[in-house]
Protein backbone atom coordinates (compact mmCIF):
# COMPACT_ATOMS: atom_id res chain seq x y z
CA UNK A 1 0.00 0.00 0.00
CA UNK A 2 1.59 3.40 -0.71
CA UNK A 3 0.54 6.03 1.41
CA UNK A 4 3.60 8.45 0.44
CA UNK A 5 2.66 12.03 -0.32
CA UNK A 6 5.09 11.42 -3.43
CA UNK A 7 2.92 8.55 -4.44
CA UNK A 8 5.63 6.16 -3.67
CA UNK A 9 4.19 4.39 -1.61
CA UNK A 10 6.12 4.95 1.51
CA UNK A 11 4.24 5.74 4.68
CA UNK A 12 4.69 9.88 6.17
CA UNK A 13 7.58 10.79 8.16
CA UNK A 14 6.79 12.48 11.32
CA UNK A 15 8.32 15.71 10.08
CA UNK A 16 5.38 16.21 7.28
CA UNK A 17 2.92 15.23 9.94
CA UNK A 18 4.11 18.41 12.04
CA UNK A 19 4.19 20.30 9.28
CA UNK A 20 0.81 19.66 7.94
CA UNK A 21 -0.93 20.24 11.50
CA UNK A 22 0.42 23.82 11.64
CA UNK A 23 -0.73 25.09 8.19
CA UNK A 24 -4.27 23.51 9.20
CA UNK A 25 -4.23 25.58 12.51
CA UNK A 26 -3.48 28.77 10.44
CA UNK A 27 -5.37 28.01 8.06
CA UNK A 28 -8.30 27.64 10.94
CA UNK A 29 -7.26 31.30 12.50
CA UNK A 30 -6.79 33.57 9.62
CA UNK A 31 -10.03 35.89 8.95
CA UNK A 32 -11.14 37.53 5.98
CA UNK A 33 -10.08 40.65 6.86
CA UNK A 34 -6.61 39.27 6.75
CA UNK A 35 -7.10 38.02 3.01
CA UNK A 36 -7.48 41.59 1.84
CA UNK A 37 -3.96 43.62 -0.09
CA UNK A 38 -1.49 45.08 1.98
CA UNK A 39 -2.61 49.29 2.04
CA UNK A 40 -1.15 51.67 -0.18
CA UNK A 41 1.37 54.75 2.41
CA UNK A 42 -1.25 57.53 0.93
CA UNK A 43 -4.02 55.61 2.61
CA UNK A 44 -1.99 55.68 5.52
CA UNK A 45 -0.94 59.43 5.71
CA UNK A 46 -4.54 60.12 5.18
CA UNK A 47 -5.99 58.47 8.35
CA UNK A 48 -3.96 61.78 10.13
CA UNK A 49 -5.23 65.17 8.15
CA UNK A 50 -8.29 65.78 10.20
CA UNK A 51 -6.01 66.11 13.35
CA UNK A 52 -4.38 68.47 11.54
CA UNK A 53 -7.64 70.29 10.33
CA UNK A 54 -9.03 70.22 13.97
CA UNK A 55 -5.76 71.69 15.70
CA UNK A 56 -5.88 74.87 12.88
CA UNK A 57 -9.22 75.29 13.63
CA UNK A 58 -8.08 75.11 17.52
CA UNK A 59 -5.85 77.86 16.63
CA UNK A 60 -8.13 79.83 14.84
CA UNK A 61 -10.73 79.91 17.73
CA UNK A 62 -8.35 80.71 20.46
CA UNK A 63 -7.25 83.94 18.34
CA UNK A 64 -11.02 84.92 18.08
CA UNK A 65 -11.62 84.92 21.42
CA UNK A 66 -8.44 86.87 22.44
CA UNK A 67 -9.57 89.76 20.39
CA UNK A 68 -13.10 89.46 21.77
CA UNK A 69 -11.85 89.65 24.89
CA UNK A 70 -9.51 93.09 24.38
CA UNK A 71 -12.56 94.80 22.80
CA UNK A 72 -14.46 94.20 25.82
CA UNK A 73 -11.99 95.21 28.05
CA UNK A 74 -11.54 98.29 26.24
CA UNK A 75 -15.33 99.39 26.90
CA UNK A 76 -15.16 98.14 30.66
CA UNK A 77 -15.86 101.51 32.65
CA UNK A 78 -13.19 103.41 33.74
CA UNK A 79 -13.04 105.21 37.10
CA UNK A 80 -14.26 108.66 37.58
CA UNK A 81 -11.29 110.83 37.22
CA UNK A 82 -10.47 113.37 40.56
CA UNK A 83 -12.37 117.15 39.85
CA UNK A 84 -10.07 119.38 39.51
CA UNK A 85 -10.48 122.41 41.59
CA UNK A 86 -10.80 125.70 39.37
CA UNK A 87 -8.43 128.18 39.49
CA UNK A 88 -10.13 131.09 42.06
CA UNK A 89 -11.47 134.25 39.61
CA UNK A 90 -13.10 137.23 41.03
CA UNK A 91 -17.31 137.24 41.10
CA UNK A 92 -18.65 134.96 38.06
CA UNK A 93 -16.82 134.75 34.93
CA UNK A 94 -19.65 135.65 31.78
CA UNK A 95 -21.03 132.53 30.69
CA UNK A 96 -20.05 131.02 27.62
CA UNK A 97 -23.01 131.52 24.63
CA UNK A 98 -25.38 128.16 23.93
CA UNK A 99 -25.59 129.36 20.55
CA UNK A 100 -22.06 130.32 18.20
CA UNK A 101 -21.41 133.76 16.85
CA UNK A 102 -21.11 134.05 13.14
CA UNK A 103 -17.32 133.97 13.21
CA UNK A 104 -16.82 130.90 14.61
CA UNK A 105 -14.38 128.62 12.44
CA UNK A 106 -16.05 125.52 12.99
CA UNK A 107 -13.59 123.51 9.99
CA UNK A 108 -10.99 123.63 13.09
CA UNK A 109 -12.61 122.04 15.19
CA UNK A 110 -11.59 118.47 13.93
CA UNK A 111 -7.42 119.86 14.02
CA UNK A 112 -7.84 120.86 17.18
CA UNK A 113 -9.88 117.85 18.34
CA UNK A 114 -6.77 115.87 16.96
CA UNK A 115 -4.18 117.80 18.57
CA UNK A 116 -5.84 117.64 21.95
CA UNK A 117 -4.63 113.73 21.73
CA UNK A 118 -1.52 114.76 21.83
CA UNK A 119 -1.53 116.60 24.97
CA UNK A 120 -1.01 116.01 28.85
CA UNK A 121 -4.40 114.96 30.78
CA UNK A 122 -5.70 118.63 31.42
CA UNK A 123 -4.06 120.57 28.72
CA UNK A 124 -5.59 121.66 25.55
CA UNK A 125 -3.95 122.98 22.27
CA UNK A 126 -3.22 126.67 21.69
CA UNK A 127 -6.35 127.62 19.58
CA UNK A 128 -4.88 129.60 16.87
CA UNK A 129 -1.63 128.41 15.94
CA UNK A 130 -2.49 125.00 14.25
CA UNK A 131 0.78 124.54 12.75
CA UNK A 132 3.02 125.00 16.49
CA UNK A 133 1.29 121.84 18.30
CA UNK A 134 1.63 124.14 21.52
CA UNK A 135 -0.68 123.23 24.21
CA UNK A 136 -2.95 125.40 26.64
CA UNK A 137 -3.20 124.70 30.80
CA UNK A 138 -7.47 125.19 31.59
CA UNK A 139 -9.00 125.34 34.66
CA UNK A 140 -12.54 124.18 33.02
CA UNK A 141 -14.55 123.11 30.80
CA UNK A 142 -15.59 125.27 27.57
CA UNK A 143 -18.47 125.58 25.30
CA UNK A 144 -22.47 125.26 26.07
CA UNK A 145 -22.02 122.75 28.62
CA UNK A 146 -19.46 125.33 31.03
CA UNK A 147 -21.48 126.46 34.09
CA UNK A 148 -21.44 129.70 35.63
CA UNK A 149 -18.78 129.68 37.84
CA UNK A 150 -16.70 127.10 35.93
CA UNK A 151 -12.92 128.38 34.41
CA UNK A 152 -12.36 129.17 31.06
CA UNK A 153 -9.54 128.50 29.17
CA UNK A 154 -6.09 130.31 29.98
CA UNK A 155 -3.00 130.03 27.99
CA UNK A 156 0.39 131.50 28.06
CA UNK A 157 2.05 132.67 24.93
CA UNK A 158 5.41 132.44 24.66
CA UNK A 159 8.16 131.89 21.90
CA UNK A 160 11.54 134.04 21.42
CA UNK A 161 11.34 136.63 18.69
CA UNK A 162 14.09 138.58 16.33
CA UNK A 163 12.77 141.23 14.91
CA UNK A 164 13.75 144.74 16.24
CA UNK A 165 11.06 147.18 16.31
CA UNK A 166 11.26 151.10 17.00
CA UNK A 167 9.18 152.78 19.88
CA UNK A 168 6.39 155.16 18.38
CA UNK A 169 7.10 153.36 15.01
CA UNK A 170 8.77 150.56 13.38
CA UNK A 171 12.53 151.29 12.99
CA UNK A 172 13.56 147.71 12.47
CA UNK A 173 16.31 147.74 9.88
CA UNK A 174 15.23 144.40 8.72
CA UNK A 175 11.69 143.73 9.57
CA UNK A 176 9.96 140.82 9.05
CA UNK A 177 6.15 141.19 7.54
CA UNK A 178 3.40 140.00 8.83
CA UNK A 179 -0.12 139.07 7.36
CA UNK A 180 -3.20 139.75 9.60
CA UNK A 181 -6.60 140.09 9.09
CA UNK A 182 -9.65 137.75 8.38
CA UNK A 183 -11.88 136.24 10.16
CA UNK A 184 -10.80 132.83 10.03
CA UNK A 185 -9.22 132.16 13.33
CA UNK A 186 -11.62 134.72 15.18
CA UNK A 187 -12.39 133.28 18.74
CA UNK A 188 -16.09 133.72 18.93
CA UNK A 189 -16.69 133.06 22.49
CA UNK A 190 -15.62 134.31 25.35
CA UNK A 191 -12.09 133.21 26.52
CA UNK A 192 -8.84 134.30 28.21
CA UNK A 193 -5.62 134.25 26.38
CA UNK A 194 -1.97 136.10 28.16
CA UNK A 195 -0.54 137.20 25.86
CA UNK A 196 3.56 138.18 27.00
CA UNK A 197 4.86 140.81 25.31
CA UNK A 198 8.45 140.88 23.03
CA UNK A 199 11.13 142.77 24.53
CA UNK A 200 12.85 144.39 21.97
CA UNK A 201 15.56 147.21 22.43
CA UNK A 202 16.22 150.40 20.90
CA UNK A 203 19.20 151.61 20.84
CA UNK A 204 21.48 151.06 23.74
CA UNK A 205 19.69 152.00 26.51
CA UNK A 206 15.98 151.77 25.62
CA UNK A 207 13.19 149.05 25.67
CA UNK A 208 9.96 148.45 24.58
CA UNK A 209 6.86 145.81 24.62
CA UNK A 210 5.20 145.06 21.40
CA UNK A 211 2.16 143.08 21.99
CA UNK A 212 0.03 143.02 18.41
CA UNK A 213 1.15 141.39 16.60
CA UNK A 214 2.21 138.72 18.67
CA UNK A 215 2.83 135.10 18.26
CA UNK A 216 -0.34 133.51 17.47
CA UNK A 217 -2.54 136.86 17.24
CA UNK A 218 -2.08 139.63 15.32
CA UNK A 219 -4.82 141.86 15.40
CA UNK A 220 -8.28 142.99 17.97
CA UNK A 221 -10.57 143.96 15.62
CA UNK A 222 -8.89 146.62 13.82
CA UNK A 223 -6.35 147.13 16.30
CA UNK A 224 -3.40 145.96 14.52
CA UNK A 225 -0.29 147.28 16.42
CA UNK A 226 0.43 148.01 20.09
CA UNK A 227 3.11 149.10 21.51
CA UNK A 228 3.90 149.72 25.52
CA UNK A 229 7.03 151.53 26.95
CA UNK A 230 8.14 153.11 29.91
CA UNK A 231 7.97 154.16 32.63
CA UNK A 232 11.33 155.68 31.67
CA UNK A 233 13.40 158.21 32.93
CA UNK A 234 14.58 160.57 30.57
CA UNK A 235 15.64 163.66 32.77
CA UNK A 236 18.98 163.54 31.62
CA UNK A 237 18.37 162.34 28.37
CA UNK A 238 17.29 163.65 24.75
CA UNK A 239 13.67 161.38 24.99
CA UNK A 240 11.91 159.78 22.29
CA UNK A 241 13.62 160.78 19.04
CA UNK A 242 11.85 159.00 16.03
CA UNK A 243 13.13 160.53 12.45
CA UNK A 244 10.48 161.46 9.65
CA UNK A 245 8.84 157.97 8.27
CA UNK A 246 6.02 157.21 5.86
CA UNK A 247 2.66 155.58 6.97
CA UNK A 248 0.48 154.45 4.32
CA UNK A 249 -3.45 152.16 4.93
CA UNK A 250 -3.64 153.17 9.13
CA UNK A 251 -4.33 155.14 12.11
CA UNK A 252 -1.69 156.06 14.30
CA UNK A 253 -2.98 156.59 18.10
CA UNK A 254 -0.89 158.83 20.49
CA UNK A 255 -1.61 157.80 24.12
CA UNK A 256 0.28 158.97 26.88
CA UNK A 257 0.42 158.77 30.70
CA UNK A 258 3.54 160.62 31.26
CA UNK A 259 5.57 162.96 29.07
CA UNK A 260 5.03 164.44 26.13
CA UNK A 261 5.31 163.98 22.67
CA UNK A 262 6.08 166.78 19.72
CA UNK A 263 3.96 165.70 16.81
CA UNK A 264 5.21 166.74 12.82
CA UNK A 265 3.64 165.71 9.53
CA UNK A 266 4.14 166.24 6.12
CA UNK A 267 0.23 168.11 6.12
CA UNK A 268 2.16 171.01 8.47
CA UNK A 269 0.41 169.67 11.93
CA UNK A 270 3.01 170.50 14.70
CA UNK A 271 1.51 169.41 17.99
CA UNK A 272 2.28 168.71 21.52
CA UNK A 273 0.75 165.47 22.92
CA UNK A 274 0.52 165.34 26.86
CA UNK A 275 -1.01 163.05 28.95
CA UNK A 276 -4.46 160.70 28.12
CA UNK A 277 -4.78 163.46 25.42
CA UNK A 278 -5.78 161.51 22.27
CA UNK A 279 -3.28 162.41 19.18
CA UNK A 280 -5.13 160.63 16.06
CA UNK A 281 -3.24 160.65 12.82
CA UNK A 282 -4.74 158.95 9.36
CA UNK A 283 -2.28 158.09 6.73
CA UNK A 284 -4.97 157.51 4.09
CA UNK A 285 -3.38 157.45 0.49
CA UNK A 286 0.08 158.23 2.40
CA UNK A 287 1.98 160.86 5.20
CA UNK A 288 5.03 160.67 6.65
CA UNK A 289 5.83 162.44 10.45
CA UNK A 290 8.22 162.13 13.08
CA UNK A 291 8.02 161.89 16.69
CA UNK A 292 10.39 163.74 19.41
CA UNK A 293 10.24 164.45 23.02
CA UNK A 294 10.53 168.06 23.51
CA UNK A 295 13.79 170.12 24.69
CA UNK A 296 11.91 170.93 27.69
CA UNK A 297 10.34 167.23 29.18
CA UNK A 298 9.23 166.04 32.07
CA UNK A 299 10.85 163.08 33.60
CA UNK A 300 9.16 160.35 33.12
CA UNK A 301 8.41 158.58 29.98
CA UNK A 302 5.30 156.30 29.53
CA UNK A 303 2.19 155.52 27.17
CA UNK A 304 1.45 153.17 24.28
CA UNK A 305 1.90 153.66 20.65
CA UNK A 306 -1.45 151.98 18.60
CA UNK A 307 -2.35 151.33 15.07
CA UNK A 308 -5.57 150.94 13.62
CA UNK A 309 -6.07 149.11 10.14
CA UNK A 310 -7.84 151.21 7.71
CA UNK A 311 -10.98 149.51 5.26
CA UNK A 312 -10.36 149.03 1.94
CA UNK A 313 -13.03 151.87 1.18
CA UNK A 314 -10.80 154.43 3.32
CA UNK A 315 -7.54 153.73 3.17
CA UNK A 316 -7.14 155.79 0.28
CA UNK A 317 -8.73 158.81 2.09
CA UNK A 318 -6.87 162.22 2.43
CA UNK A 319 -4.40 162.04 5.08
CA UNK A 320 -4.99 164.58 8.39
CA UNK A 321 -4.20 164.84 11.78
CA UNK A 322 -6.61 165.38 14.76
CA UNK A 323 -5.70 166.55 18.13
CA UNK A 324 -8.18 166.65 21.40
CA UNK A 325 -7.36 167.51 24.53
CA UNK A 326 -10.67 166.57 26.18
CA UNK A 327 -12.14 163.18 25.70
CA UNK A 328 -15.70 162.26 27.29
CA UNK A 329 -15.33 159.82 30.49
CA UNK A 330 -17.42 157.40 31.73
CA UNK A 331 -17.57 156.69 35.66
CA UNK A 332 -18.41 154.66 38.26
CA UNK A 333 -17.28 154.04 41.80
CA UNK A 334 -13.54 153.52 41.48
CA UNK A 335 -13.42 153.50 37.85
CA UNK A 336 -12.93 156.19 35.41
CA UNK A 337 -12.76 155.26 32.06
CA UNK A 338 -11.51 158.18 29.10
CA UNK A 339 -12.90 156.98 25.88
CA UNK A 340 -10.17 157.30 23.34
CA UNK A 341 -12.02 155.89 19.94
CA UNK A 342 -15.07 154.72 19.50
CA UNK A 343 -18.44 153.81 21.91
CA UNK A 344 -18.34 152.58 25.30
CA UNK A 345 -21.74 152.91 27.46
CA UNK A 346 -23.19 155.12 25.70
CA UNK A 347 -20.03 157.94 25.54
CA UNK A 348 -18.51 158.43 21.99
CA UNK A 349 -14.34 159.71 20.86
CA UNK A 350 -14.53 162.91 19.17
CA UNK A 351 -11.62 161.00 17.26
CA UNK A 352 -12.53 159.58 13.67
CA UNK A 353 -13.11 155.80 13.08
CA UNK A 354 -13.59 154.07 9.90
CA UNK A 355 -14.75 151.04 12.02
CA UNK A 356 -17.04 149.46 14.38
CA UNK A 357 -13.93 150.26 17.28
CA UNK A 358 -13.31 151.01 21.25
CA UNK A 359 -10.11 152.19 22.39
CA UNK A 360 -10.37 153.30 26.42
CA UNK A 361 -8.28 154.15 29.04
CA UNK A 362 -9.58 152.76 32.44
CA UNK A 363 -7.94 153.99 35.74
CA UNK A 364 -9.19 151.91 38.25
CA UNK A 365 -8.35 152.35 42.48
CA UNK A 366 -6.87 150.03 44.78
CA UNK A 367 -9.90 147.83 46.28
CA UNK A 368 -12.42 148.49 42.78
CA UNK A 369 -14.25 145.73 42.10
CA UNK A 370 -16.84 146.84 39.18
CA UNK A 371 -18.42 144.84 35.96
CA UNK A 372 -17.59 146.71 32.40
CA UNK A 373 -20.22 146.69 29.61
CA UNK A 374 -19.16 145.19 27.04
CA UNK A 375 -20.20 144.49 23.15
CA UNK A 376 -21.28 140.66 22.66
CA UNK A 377 -20.66 141.10 18.92
CA UNK A 378 -17.01 143.04 19.37
CA UNK A 379 -13.67 140.77 20.06
CA UNK A 380 -11.43 142.60 23.29
CA UNK A 381 -8.15 142.41 24.63
CA UNK A 382 -7.05 144.77 28.14
CA UNK A 383 -3.70 145.79 27.85
CA UNK A 384 -2.20 146.58 31.55
CA UNK A 385 -0.14 149.74 31.56
CA UNK A 386 0.48 149.88 35.76
CA UNK A 387 -0.62 148.32 39.25
CA UNK A 388 -1.95 145.30 39.70
CA UNK A 389 -5.80 144.17 38.33
CA UNK A 390 -7.90 141.23 37.85
CA UNK A 391 -9.29 141.12 34.39
CA UNK A 392 -12.16 138.10 34.66
CA UNK A 393 -10.23 136.62 37.64
CA UNK A 394 -6.72 136.52 36.07
CA UNK A 395 -4.01 138.74 37.41
CA UNK A 396 -2.70 141.32 34.74
CA UNK A 397 1.06 142.05 34.82
CA UNK A 398 1.98 145.87 33.09
CA UNK A 399 2.84 145.34 30.06
CA UNK A 400 1.22 142.65 29.17
CA UNK A 401 -2.20 141.80 27.26
CA UNK A 402 -4.88 139.37 28.09
CA UNK A 403 -7.15 138.44 25.20
CA UNK A 404 -10.66 138.13 25.73
CA UNK A 405 -12.51 137.13 22.50
CA UNK A 406 -16.17 137.52 21.76
CA UNK A 407 -19.97 136.90 22.97
CA UNK A 408 -19.35 139.03 26.10
CA UNK A 409 -21.47 141.37 27.67
CA UNK A 410 -19.66 142.44 30.83
CA UNK A 411 -15.99 142.19 32.08
CA UNK A 412 -15.26 141.84 35.67
CA UNK A 413 -12.27 143.80 37.20
CA UNK A 414 -10.66 144.14 40.23
CA UNK A 415 -7.90 146.63 41.64
CA UNK A 416 -5.33 144.97 43.89
CA UNK A 417 -3.68 148.62 43.99
CA UNK A 418 -4.54 151.77 42.18
CA UNK A 419 -4.11 150.26 38.48
CA UNK A 420 -4.35 151.58 34.19
CA UNK A 421 -5.28 149.50 31.76
CA UNK A 422 -6.34 150.20 28.05
CA UNK A 423 -9.43 148.08 26.74
CA UNK A 424 -9.19 147.84 23.03
CA UNK A 425 -11.97 145.89 20.61
CA UNK A 426 -14.11 145.75 17.86
CA UNK A 427 -15.80 143.55 14.99
CA UNK A 428 -13.49 141.35 14.09
CA UNK A 429 -11.87 142.65 10.93
CA UNK A 430 -12.45 141.21 7.74
CA UNK A 431 -9.92 141.75 5.41
CA UNK A 432 -6.34 140.09 4.88
CA UNK A 433 -3.43 142.80 5.49
CA UNK A 434 0.29 142.82 4.54
CA UNK A 435 2.05 144.61 7.43
CA UNK A 436 5.64 145.70 6.71
CA UNK A 437 7.49 148.05 8.02
CA UNK A 438 5.22 151.11 8.39
CA UNK A 439 3.01 150.00 5.63
CA UNK A 440 -0.59 147.98 5.63
CA UNK A 441 -1.44 147.08 2.50
CA UNK A 442 -3.25 144.11 0.69
CA UNK A 443 -0.19 142.74 -1.69
CA UNK A 444 3.48 143.21 -2.39
CA UNK A 445 3.01 145.28 -5.42
CA UNK A 446 1.78 148.42 -2.86
CA UNK A 447 4.54 147.67 -0.59
CA UNK A 448 6.76 147.97 -3.33
CA UNK A 449 5.53 150.55 -4.74
CA UNK A 450 5.44 152.37 -1.71
CA UNK A 451 8.75 151.92 -0.63
CA UNK A 452 10.55 153.18 -3.88
CA UNK A 453 8.38 156.40 -3.58
CA UNK A 454 9.16 157.11 -0.04
CA UNK A 455 13.26 156.03 -1.28
CA UNK A 456 12.55 159.13 -4.18
CA UNK A 457 10.95 161.71 -1.86
CA UNK A 458 7.69 161.79 -3.64
CA UNK A 459 4.02 160.83 -2.43
CA UNK A 460 4.46 161.14 1.35
CA UNK A 461 5.44 165.25 1.42
CA UNK A 462 7.76 166.41 3.49
CA UNK A 463 8.17 166.76 7.38
CA UNK A 464 9.23 170.33 8.40
CA UNK A 465 11.19 171.67 11.05
CA UNK A 466 12.43 167.96 12.10
CA UNK A 467 16.49 168.82 12.80
CA UNK A 468 17.02 165.42 11.29
CA UNK A 469 17.45 163.74 8.19
CA UNK A 470 14.66 161.08 7.43
CA UNK A 471 14.42 157.25 8.20
CA UNK A 472 15.32 154.94 4.92
CA UNK A 473 13.38 152.10 3.67
CA UNK A 474 14.86 148.68 4.93
CA UNK A 475 15.15 146.00 2.14
CA UNK A 476 12.18 144.23 1.09
CA UNK A 477 12.44 140.26 2.03
CA UNK A 478 13.37 137.66 -0.51
CA UNK A 479 10.08 135.54 -0.30
CA UNK A 480 6.94 136.99 -1.57
CA UNK A 481 4.59 139.08 0.91
CA UNK A 482 0.94 137.05 1.17
CA UNK A 483 -1.58 138.03 3.36
CA UNK A 484 -2.64 134.67 5.40
CA UNK A 485 -4.61 135.32 8.10
CA UNK A 486 -5.06 136.69 11.72
CA UNK A 487 -2.76 134.78 13.02
CA UNK A 488 0.53 133.04 12.52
Amino acid sequence: MNDSPTGTGTAPTRVEERLRAALDARARSVGPADLRPPRPPSATRSRRLPVRRVTVGLLALAAVAALVFLSVRDDRPRPAEPARSPRPTTGTPTPVPTTVPRHRPGRHRAARAARASRCPRGVRPFPSSARSGRCEWSDGPRGPAAAPGGGAEVCLRRGPQTTRLGRMSNLDRAPVPSVCGGRGFVVAEPVRELLSPRRVKLGESTEVRRLLPNLGRRMIGAWAFVDHYGPDDIADEPGMQVPPHPHIGLQTVSWLHQGEVLHRDSTGSLQTIGPRQLGLMTSGRAISHSEESPRAHARFLHGAQLWVALPDEHRHTEPKFEYHAELPQVTAPGLTATVILGDLDGASSPGTAFTPIVGADLGLVRGTDVRLPLNPDFEYGVLSMSGEVHVDGVPVLPGSMLYLGCGRTELPLRAESDAGIMLLGGEPFAEELIMWWNFVARTQAEIEQAREEWARGSRFGEVKGYDGAPLRAPELPAVPLKPRGRVR
